[in-house]
């Protein structure tokens, strides 16, 4: 009985070490992550890996770090437009939204995407493709350390930064630059708008061959960013 109970006792504190070690290791990451810029994400090491198990013999990843500045408003609100219109006011998570979600699972229909700007940027830098509740939950923690230790700006900045455009093509930078031969800058509406129209599937979605669904998505986003006006974001 004895040696049973102090068996439990090491798991438990092993558990317990390992715990911590995560908590104190995710916190400061996060903590970091609002000065540091992201050299890269999981997503992106994903891709690298993908594409070395593939044996693609010219792989090149994509990717060019643009700063807030340097990002044509059009852009920002294209992406706000589109995936997530109560950024500006929400921590985190659009509970109508997800609300929404369930009720469509349930009457069998299509199931709509619930996950925030906020939620994107913590599964795209720290977690994995695919959908199970080990991952939702750790979604969900990043989301929140996000929320608590980033301003929406930065958020939106790194999440411009770090969303997948095309075939191993990672940020507006090089999206900017490899279909439109401009730098982020100078974005038109339009064309901001058509790049947010490939987010939700940025393979099968084609930014440089849109389909007529692209082209239909593209001007609800224009028209969207009409609606919605300046960009105006709190804390």
């Amino acid at each position: 009985m004895t040696a049973k109970r102090s068996f439990f006792t090491r798991v438990l504190r092993f558990v317990l070490a390992l715990t911590c070690a995560f908590l104190l290791l995710s916190v400061g990451s996060v903590l970091a992550l609002r000065w540091i810029d992201p050299p890269t994400t999981a997503f992106m090491i994903d891709d690298r890996i993908g594409a070395w198990l593939d044996a693609e013999p010219n792989y090149r990843l994509r990717h060019d770090w643009v700063d807030w500045a340097q990002i044509a408003p059009s852009m920002k609100l294209a992406v706000v437009a589109s995936e997530d219109q109560k950024f500006a006011t929400h921590h985190g998570f659009d509970f109508d939204s997800i609300n929404d979600a369930l009720e469509d699972r349930e009457s069998g229909k299509r199931v709509r995407g619930a996950s925030t700007i906020s939620q994107q940027v913590a599964k795209n830098l720290f977690l994995w493709p695919g959908k199970n509740w080990i991952r939702k939950g750790l979604e969900a923690w990043f989301t929140v350390l996000i929320e608590a230790c980033w301003s929406k700006q930065r958020i939106l900045e790194v999440h411009l930064n770090i969303a997948q455009f095309g075939r191993h093509l990672f940020g507006v930078g090089a999206a900017a630059g490899n279909f439109f031969r401009k730098p982020a800058a100078k974005l038109t509406a339009d064309e901001a708008a058509l790049l947010a129209a490939v987010l939700p599937n940025p393979i099968r979605l084609k930014a440089d061959r849109p389909s007529k669904y692209v082209r239909s998505r593209q001007q609800w986003i224009v028209s969207q960013m009409g609606q919605l006006g300046p960009l105006k974001l709190g804390s």
